[in-house]
């Protein structure tokens, strides 16, 4: 029997976030049918990845729909997956390709289009983890290589500098009229509308339930599987 995916989301107090997160489940067990697939909250929304864990059989894989490595991952999770008899750890999703992929085509759907005095901010919650920050520089780099090179800067909707509405006004001033945003979350919250209130450009939609977000939690849950037993979190995150 294959180890159950546990897929360890942060939690919201935005309504929408649960069912977000539920459909990108359903698009991944579309994907693989026999695979047991389950959801676990950090915290705000139930099921909680303790009760999560305490009802799930067997081996298991945490797969955090998070996008870099921050606390949870490298603290929270860790200490939950060791109180489970048998589990192991994934990376965070990001950075890859496919999540540029998913931005790339979520800024197409608002109405992104290439332009001379175009810009884009990657809208991302922030944290004061040094990795973290060196992770959604990594993704800005690889979105604006694959928007032909648009210039995409950073920014943060707490905890780090700079933030999102003073990105854009930056922008602004260096002569890019129509600043859009990429938004850097995984379901719909306060910081993703926030983020995306700053914008004077297309205000592209969380990552939410799209394809290939599916298809890259499978990749982690895999390559967690393959990996050595002692291979650590931050370990599977830079290989």
């Amino acid at each position: 029997m294959q180890p159950t995916l546990v897929a360890v989301a942060h939690g919201s107090r935005d309504p929408r976030a649960l069912p977000t997160v539920q459909a990108l489940l359903e698009r991944i067990r579309e994907l693989r049918p026999r695979l047991d697939v389950r959801l676990g909250h950090i915290e705000l929304n139930r099921p909680l990845l303790a009760d999560t864990l305490r009802r799930t059989p067997g081996p298991a894989v945490l797969v955090p729909l998070l996008l870099g490595r921050g606390y949870h991952v490298k603290r929270d999770l860790p200490a939950a997956a060791a109180r489970h008899a048998d589990a192991r750890l994934a990376a965070p999703l990001g950075p890859h390709p496919l999540l540029v992929e998913a931005l790339y085509e979520r800024l197409l759907e608002a109405g992104w289009s290439p332009d001379a005095h175009t810009a884009v901010v990657l809208a991302a919650a922030g944290s004061r983890d040094p990795d973290a920050a060196a992770d959604t520089r990594h993704t800005a780099d690889l979105l604006s290589e694959r928007l032909g090179g648009t210039a995409v800067v950073p920014a943060y909707a707490s905890a780090a500098a700079p933030a999102v509405p003073e990105a854009v006004r930056a922008l602004v001033a260096r002569g890019h009229r129509r600043v859009a945003v990429a938004s850097y979350f995984t379901a719909p919250g306060r910081f993703a509308a926030q983020s995306a209130a700053a914008a004077t450009g297309p205000a592209a939609a969380p990552l939410g339930d799209h394809p290939a977000l599916a298809r890259l939690v499978l990749r982690r849950y895999d390559r967690a599987l393959a990996a050595r037993p002692a291979r650590t979190p931050l370990e599977l995150a830079t290989a």
